[in-house]
């Protein structure tokens, strides 16, 4: 057995139905995804800077 077939399956996030959506609207949801993209950004950097020391401190 893979182990990867072990690991729970994501799923894809639910489209939002854009079309009734005002400009205005639209503006916020942009600002909204893009505090979230910034979050998971912040998360990448997070873990691979615990990784750096993890592999630092395992190379001496």
């Amino acid at each position: 057995m893979d182990p990867e077939e072990l690991e729970p399956q994501k799923k894809a996030a639910a489209r939002k139905n854009l079309e009734p959506m005002s400009v205005e609207e639209l503006e916020v949801y942009i600002g909204e995804l893009e505090a979230e993209i910034n979050r998971a950004r912040g998360a990448i950097v997070a873990k691979r800077s615990v990784r750096a020391g993890a592999e630092s401190l395992f190379r001496k």
